[in-house]
């Protein structure tokens, strides 16, 4: 088994492959289509990995945050329209959303109010825009709850047949 690296400034891909205990040799063997040179170039940042290189790296590190790192980081489009997402406690999830909800339903009549006519007057665009940034945290809040249960199947703490015979 190979040493493991003194390097400190590590990005997300090298600590990932570390974190699951997997040298770069056994990595490749395990991704089949990514050579440990090319993985060595994507933790040293001489290239950019590719969605389908970073799909494989998140299901064989079992650290689905790759993905969402990816696309709010190193996508074009991602980094315009994703969101980092971090990984938090179930509970801290749960109640960001209550009070996002809480709030939310305060706000209901007046986004009712707003919109009815088609158009946002000037004298709407400041209500309209403390609703929208509460549904984009709420829209957050959803994402981190999405990535808690990826996080927990890959763990394997979270039984993913379980969840889709409740669907």
């Amino acid at each position: 088994m190979g040493r493991k690296s003194i390097k400190e400034d590590k990005n997300i891909y090298f600590k990932s492959r570390e974190n699951a205990g997997m040298t770069r040799e056994t990595a490749a063997e395990k991704l089949q289509f990514i050579s440990a040179d090319r993985i060595e170039r994507i933790e040293n940042e001489r290239s950019v990995p590719h969605p389908d290189e970073v799909l494989a790296m998140a299901d064989a590190y079992k650290n689905p945050s790759l993905c969402n790192y990816y696309c709010s980081h190193e996508c074009p489009i991602g980094q315009e329209y994703v969101p980092e997402v971090t990984a938090k406690d179930l509970s801290q999830i749960t109640l960001e959303m209550l009070a996002t909800l809480n709030t939310l339903s305060e706000e209901k009549n007046r986004l009712v109010e707003i919109v009815v006519d088609g158009k946002i007057t000037d004298d709407e665009i400041t209500d309209f825009l403390r609703i929208q940034e509460n549904l984009s945290k709420m829209s957050l809040a959803i994402d981190s709850l999405k990535l808690w249960v990826d996080n927990a199947i890959a763990s394997g703490s979270l039984d993913h047949n379980l969840l889709l015979q409740g669907q």
